[in-house]
Order: C-alpha cells, then structure tokens, then sequence
C-alpha cells in the first residue's frame, strides 16, 4: 500500500494516482495470491536489500497481458530505491529465470514511452525496442489515445542465448 500510495512512483502507472485501499485489498493481494495457488513458476517477488531486509519494491514475470505467449516482466520500487540497480538487478534475475526456468520463448516489458527510466533498465536487461504502441482502453482507463502511448520491447530465447557469455 505505501509503494502504491507515492504518487511519484504512480506517476507512469496510473498518472500519479494512489491505488485505493480497498481496490488494493480486493482486486490486487487476491490476484497476486491466486498466481501461487496454481503451482505456476511465475508471479510476484518482494525486493528486499540483503543487509538489512528492507522493503524496496517488487518485480513480476507473468503472462503477457496484451499478447498471448510471452511472460511480461515488470518491475515496481520506492522512490529511496531508485537510481541503486535494483531494478536492472531484479530485471536480469527475472529474465535469466523466464528462459532458464520457466521455459519463456519470448520475455516483453512496456511502458509509457515518457518513462525513461524504465526504457533504460529494459535495455540494460537486454530487451530490445519493439516498437511503439497504444496502450488499451481497458488498461489505461480515461485516458487519451496521447497519454496512452507506449513502448513495448522484448527478448527472445535466442537473443538472450546469444548475448550471453560463453
């Protein structure tokens, strides 16, 4: 809920907009539980500092919500943590997993095409621009067809083979 309810790091999520508390207790925890229910290797991980155990966000490889087949990684960390790796950290062990075990051919990430940042750790976790795209309606709620666009890029299991080091 904290991580949420910055609006600075909704700020390319949900225009800066807190995700509700009660949105949170019953759309949100329910669906990231439900994806360990089903013994799937994919789901949500929890970041923590290995000093010390702080929370500094969490990272997902899920099914691709837009385009069926790919895993989609994403990533989510509090203001503090920004600018320390932790996202490309998280973003490169996710990646690695997604091909190693979960068997991923194809791992995407999107984002607003603003977000600089995380275009950055997409490239530093070795995914490539794809293209531009429009985010759906549905995702991107009552906004502009402008405020939704995107990037989407992507990795595929032989890419990710091939830029590995021998």
């Amino acid at each position: 809920m904290e991580l949420d309810s910055d609006r600075e790091v909704m700020r390319y999520i949900s225009f800066g907009e807190p995700t509700p508390r009660e949105v949170y207790e019953r759309e949100i925890m329910p669906y990231f539980l439900a994806m360990y229910e089903t013994a799937s290797p994919v789901g949500y991980w929890a970041a923590e500092t290995s000093d010390e155990g702080t929370f500094v966000g969490w990272a997902h490889l899920r099914p691709d919500r837009i385009d069926p087949g790919p895993q989609e990684l994403g990533y989510r960390l509090r203001r503090e943590a920004w600018g320390r790796g932790y996202a490309t950290e998280l973003g490169r062990a996710l990646v690695d997993y997604g091909f190693e075990r979960v068997g991923a051919g194809t791992i995407t990430a999107r984002a607003l095409s603003a977000n600089a940042g995380s275009r950055r750790v997409m490239e530093k976790c070795g995914l490539r621009y794809e293209g531009d795209f429009v985010w759906p309606a549905n995702v991107v709620p009552g906004r502009s067809e402008a405020e939704r666009a995107g990037v989407k890029y992507s990795l595929t299991r032989r890419q990710w083979q091939e830029a590995r080091p021998a």
